[in-house]
């Protein structure tokens, strides 16, 4: 393939499920960074904070820090100081993400805010990800919120991810049937949208056609991220079924078996699989 300057890598389902290693990912991430090329974590997980997400990898042997991860939440308040300062946001997710939420006016119950009765104001249901606080009395406290002109942000829109146990249905679901019975669309700010990859690209300071998107999700990860002008790799790890490959709306740059593979897709490894120095 094209000489790439940065690469945007998915977390869960490519370099780890369940927060565990896949085999091959710590070593293939080492390479990466020992070649010194730049590579961001772009995740939609809503779970944790950027802070300790990279705790957890750097844990299990991964060279990363906080600074490497871009969190679907940490977009998100960049996306609400921009279009909606000061809004007052109702939180569904599951999960302590408050800090990667820093300047956005959280309130109510699901929110960790500043506690508002169900009939108060509140400028945005914010989405993030599922869990066991989606239930009827959240789903029909934030689909009264939207029946009173509340706008519909959502982190993703993912159906599902991959655990130790097998696919765990996602927010994806939720949001679909909110949109529905509020006649609304929902603004999403994580993975698939573009907006999600620009902040990506200018963290790493590179165009999109000299960067790389790696992920699991055919969709979401590989073919957005190709249609922001990205070249996609997609994994057959994490969340990847065949039957999901052959009915996608298209065809992935490359595909790869894992994560382990991409050093030497990227032109990395020279002869006999030895790492070598990015041009």
């Amino acid at each position: 393939m094209d000489p790439v300057r940065a690469v945007l890598i998915d977390i869960d389902g490519v370099l780890t499920v369940s927060w565990q290693p896949l085999p091959g990912a710590v070593d293939a991430l080492r390479e990466i960074r020992a070649a010194g090329l730049p590579f961001a974590l772009v995740t939609n997980t809503t779970s944790r904070t950027r802070a300790s997400i990279a705790g957890t990898l750097a844990d299990a042997g991964f060279p990363v820090t906080a600074d490497d991860v871009l969190t679907a939440p940490a977009v998100t308040a960049a996306h609400l100081a921009e279009r909606y300062p000061d809004a007052r946001c109702f939180l569904l997710n599951s999960g302590e993400i408050e800090a990667d939420l820093a300047g956005v006016r959280l309130v109510g119950e699901g929110g960790g805010g500043d506690g508002a009765d169900a009939g108060d104001a509140v400028d945005v249901v914010l989405v993030g990800g599922a869990g066991p606080e989606f239930d009827y009395a959240a789903l029909d406290r934030a689909f009264g919120y939207l029946q009173r002109g509340a706008r519909l942000v959502a982190m993703h829109r993912n159906l599902y991810w991959r655990t130790e146990d097998g696919l765990r249905l996602d927010s994806g679901a939720f949001l679909a049937g909110l949109e529905q019975a509020a006649r609304t669309e929902a603004e999403v700010t994580g993975k698939p949208s573009a907006a999600f990859f620009g902040a990506a690209l200018r963290r790493l300071g590179v165009r999109a056609g000299e960067a790389v998107m790696v992920g699991d999700d055919i969709e979401s990860d590989v073919l957005a991220a190709q249609r922001a002008g990205l070249t996609g790799v997609l994994v057959r790890t994490g969340k990847y079924l065949p039957e999901t490959h052959r009915s996608a709306s298209g065809e992935p740059d490359h595909v790869v078996d894992s994560f382990a593979d991409l050093p030497a897709l990227l032109g990395l490894r020279g002869p006999g699989g030895q790492g070598v120095s990015a041009q």
